[in-house]
Formats: C-alpha cells, structure tokens, sequence
C-alpha cells in the first residue's frame, strides 16, 4: 500500500521527505540496510552475513506496495535513504489477521532527532486505518533509547526472548517483545 507523503524538519533545519517504499527503491534499501548493520549492534543482521539480495529486496516490495494492508515508508534527505519502516501482516491466517509486525532503521547520525518517533506516528496511525488491532516488534534488550521511544509511542513490554541475539564477541543480549494494542 502506498501513503501521503508527508515532511518532517531536523532541529538543524533540514527537511526530510517521508513517502511510501516501492520495487523503485530496492537498491537504496539495500545499501540503507548494509550500511545500518554496519553501524550498531541492534540490527538483525551482521555485515559478514553478506550482501542482501536486490531482486529478492524488489519482489518483497512490490507486493508490499501492492497490499491493501502491508506498508513500508522511507526516510529521505534529499536523496539520502536515512530511515525505513515496515509494517507487515503477522500471518494471513483469521486468527492472526487483527496483528501487524513493526520494524525499523534509522542511520545513526539521524538518531535523537525525533525521526524515529515521527515516523512511528505515521506507521501507527496507518495501522489503525488499515484495520490492525494491534502491532508488535521486538528489541534488543539493551537498545535503552528504542525502548524508550517505543514506550512513549504506547507500546509495552510482554515478554522476553532470552538469549536471542548471539553477538560476534560471544556475548548475548535478549529480544524484549512489545506490542501497542490499540483501545477499542
């Protein structure tokens, strides 16, 4: 599905340009996401997981783009791909079809500005228009300032994965689930 555009102001001034993701845009995901793995821990990827691949990046796209409930927005400054985030279907199963999965990057240079909440805002209000009851993501568990941003965006912590992320020094961190089930 597709959505207005809509712009945000950087507290630096800087207009950025939040608009729908299409197959049109499956190379700058692509390089958006290798660049975020490389740049914190948080990601579910790794660099050394290899390059993702852009055919398959244009084919999720393009069905995302053509679902009557699936969505994905794009943070651009100017032509810079800074932020992406997806809002997809649990399961196309009756029992599943009121919950949505959310997920999320922003560059890090980008982070602390108020993107990422604004950007939230757009996903949840989509959400609720697009008949989700409830949507859910999981977190790092010491991603303290995502946690927090997601608290303030009405999302609550009902569980924990424990050990769910194996990191390249040997260490564990836990997946925090959280979900915003909408009033109704």
């Amino acid at each position: 599905m597709r959505i207005k555009e809509q712009k945000y102001l950087l507290p630096d001034g800087r207009e950025v340009i939040i608009k729908s993701a299409g197959p049109e845009d499956a190379m700058k995901i692509k390089l958006h996401r290798e660049a975020t793995a490389n740049e914190t821990h948080f990601m579910a990827r790794e660099p050394e997981d290899g390059q993702l691949c852009l055919e398959r990046i244009t084919e999720i796209l393009g069905s995302i783009a053509e679902s009557d409930r699936d969505f994905m927005v794009n943070a651009y400054i100017g032509d810079e791909l800074v932020g992406d985030l997806g809002v997809t279907l649990i399961r196309p199963h009756v029992k599943y079809l009121h919950r949505a999965y959310l997920g999320m990057s922003i560059r890090q240079m980008y982070t602390g500005m108020g993107l990422g909440s604004f950007m939230m805002q757009i996903a949840l209000d989509q959400a609720k228009a697009n008949g989700f009851e409830q949507v859910e993501l999981g977190v790092y568990s010491d991603n303290d300032r995502a946690r927090h941003m997601y608290r303030k965006m009405g999302f609550k912590e009902y569980g924990m994965n424990p050990r769910a992320f194996k990191l390249k020094d040997g260490t564990y961190r836990d997946e925090i689930i959280m979900a915003n089930i909408f009033a109704g």
